[in-house]
């Protein structure tokens, strides 16, 4: 295992690139995600669709007995609140996305297959905005850091 001798340094938004390796990663990565989040909620508000709704509509969707504890427990560790999954669930069952069977399934209606359709375009071309100048190698280093970054994380963080 190697690690780093770099000497840690206060945040800098100008950083140059040579000063990278002190900036923190706390920083960064919530700048990344706050960043992240919002262009792809802005981008999917335009559509009148939240990140819980795609994220349910994409679980219903690969099929299996999805019920709605299924979608909370699927949602436990991305949704902002407890109560994003059930929010999602009775939106689409409303707009008639989603339907429910006498065992309490969710399933996809065809309106709600449709608008997944219509939400996979949009979020397709977001995802190429944000990756624009990134060659999936880049990506794939950057996101084996971040998993790495994690695990160091969570092998020392009491439980």
């Amino acid at each position: 295992m190697t690690t780093t001798t770099t000497v840690p340094a206060p945040a800098d938004p100008a950083v140059t690139d040579e000063d990278l390796a002190s900036q923190p990663i706390g920083y960064w990565s919530g700048v990344v995600h706050r960043a992240v989040i919002r262009h792809i909620r802005d981008a999917m508000a335009r559509m009148d669709v939240t990140q819980p709704q795609w994220w349910t509509l994409n679980r219903v969707d690969a099929g299996g007995d999805v019920t709605r504890e299924v979608i909370a427990a699927g949602l436990a560790e991305v949704a902002d609140t407890p109560y994003d999954a059930g929010r999602a669930v009775d939106t689409l069952l409303h707009r008639g996305w989603l339907r429910l069977d006498d065992a309490q399934r969710l399933h996809l209606t065809d309106d709600g297959r449709a608008a997944k359709a219509r939400v996979k375009v949009l979020v397709t071309d977001v995802r190429a905005r944000i990756h624009a100048g990134i060659t999936d190698d880049e990506y794939v280093a950057a996101l084996k850091v971040l998993r790495r970054m994690t695990d160091n994380v969570r092998a020392v963080t009491p439980a």
